[in-house]
């Protein structure tokens, strides 16, 4: 299986302190990396530089590489844009855009360019069953989308990241805000998506990551501990920091 994203040495300060030390890691494709590790330990901030949403941070300082496709993001002819658009972002609480569900998800396709309304509404239909919510919305198109429950709206969200066409769907846990039916539903759908996607998961919710994930990451103050195939990581860690975090003695 290829990377499809390499991060070698990422050093990341939010002014003089520093939130990420040394991270090195390779992301395999078409698969669920799931990041574990107590609050506060950087998984949340690696997460955001896959698809350099801390250069909206004031005061961050990045060193070392990040590759998508063999492309160092960082490099000066990097169109941020276009990098958003193949690597994109599903937040921990449902953030629907205060408009239509139709117009929702024809934003990002809209603001890239796609403008005939036969081809919108064929993406608005595909994102939205790709997102395994079509059938509950589909007589609610010019509805406002914050007339949906929080499930519904989160996977409003993760349609709406579809709707673009990325490589990459980043979730910074997307499940925490739901009641247990809704995260089981988004868990479902995450499986699934995996076939189309390489989906990469911050979740609080060890559980989870056993459940969904092909590969885990633990985090834990700013340093990578450990990376493996999660079956393997969490059987048998070869750090006595992950036995401890993962049988629960600390975190």
């Amino acid at each position: 299986m290829s990377n499809i994203i390499t991060a070698k040495d990422l050093c990341l300060w939010y002014g003089q302190f520093k939130a990420l030390k040394s991270i090195s890691m390779d992301i395999p494709e078409k698969s669920i990396t799931a990041f574990i590790g107590p609050s506060g330990c950087g998984k949340s901030t690696f997460l955001k530089t896959l698809n350099r949403m801390n250069d909206l941070v004031p005061d961050v300082k990045i060193t070392g590489d990040v590759r998508f496709r063999e492309q160092n993001i960082f490099d000066s002819n990097v169109d941020v844009n276009e990098l958003r658009r193949d690597v994109g972002m599903v937040f921990q609480k449902p953030n629907p855009f205060p408009m239509s569900v139709y117009d929702n998800i024809a934003y990002g396709p809209r603001t890239h360019g796609v403008s005939s309304k036969s081809q919108l509404d064929d993406i608005v239909e595909q994102a939205l069953k790709d997102a395994a919510i079509w059938d509950e919305v589909k007589d609610r198109l010019k509805k406002n989308a914050l007339g949906l429950s929080g499930g519904q709206q989160q996977r409003l969200c993760i349609a709406r990241a579809l709707a673009v066409q990325p490589q990459v769907l980043l979730m910074d846990e997307p499940t925490s805000a739901l009641d247990p039916i809704s995260t089981s539903r988004i868990e479902e759908l995450v499986s699934d998506l995996k076939k189309k996607y390489t989906i990469v998961m911050v979740t609080h919710n060890m559980q989870q990551a056993v459940r969904i994930s092909d590969y885990t990451a633990f985090f834990l103050l700013g340093e990578l501990v450990e990376f493996g195939k999660t079956d393997e990581l969490f059987a048998q860690p070869t750090d006595k920091r992950t036995e401890d975090y993962i049988t629960g003695r600390f975190g």
